[in-house]
């Protein structure tokens, strides 16, 4: 059955967590160079891919006892938090332009970029631990898959532009801030559950 409460809490931390990343920064430098729809169309490509996958692990986690796999999910989001918290920021990646404009040169150029640079992403880790935490795949996925495209349209369409408004470091708190609690709220559980 489907949560959009549990879809409504994915879709802010995935959001808050992956604005600051890459995916704003590639989608953008992607989306000035060529058809923002066919940007999108690969980097949405992409991030279903690896949604599907953190889905996948996130649901072998829930066959192991419930305390134990809260406190995997505590410990991970706290090293989420200060990953955000104590990260460097990454300067702007080189992309290669596709020798043509066509829609499955540049929108898998897109796809390509953002499903070697994301792999194993803090994102696509936190949907693995929300997965596990809330044993509701579909409301997670949905959350994650929305949270991703979201940023990835922002960064392709406005990103300069949010920038200007939001200071990244103010994002990357917010996104810290918010794991730590789903970290505390994980071990309490873990602990006392």
């Amino acid at each position: 059955m489907f949560s959009f409460t549990v879809a409504a809490v994915v879709f802010g931390v995935v959001f808050l967590a992956e604005l600051p990343d890459k995916t704003a920064l590639a989608g953008l430098m992607l989306g000035t160079r060529y058809r923002a729809s066919y940007v999108f169309a690969g980097v949405a490509a992409a991030f279903l891919v690896h949604v599907a996958l953190a889905i996948a692990a996130g649901s072998v986690l829930t066959l192991l006892p419930h305390r134990w796999v809260q406190g995997v999910v505590g410990v991970l989001f706290l090293a989420g938090a200060a990953v955000l918290l104590f990260k460097k920021d990454d300067d702007e990646e080189e992309v290669k332009k596709p020798a043509d404009q066509s829609f499955w040169k540049v929108s898998g150029a897109g796809f390509m970029m953002i499903l070697v640079a994301e792999f194993g992403d803090l994102t696509q880790i936190m949907t693995a631990n929300l997965a596990a935490r809330y044993d509701d795949p579909v409301s997670v996925g949905v959350g994650a898959v929305l949270a991703l495209w979201a940023v990835a349209g922002l960064g392709i369409v406005g990103g300069r532009t949010l920038m200007k408004y939001v200071p990244l470091k103010l994002i990357t708190k917010v996104a810290a801030g918010v794991m730590l609690v789903l970290a505390g709220l994980s071990l309490y559980e873990a602990v006392g559950g």
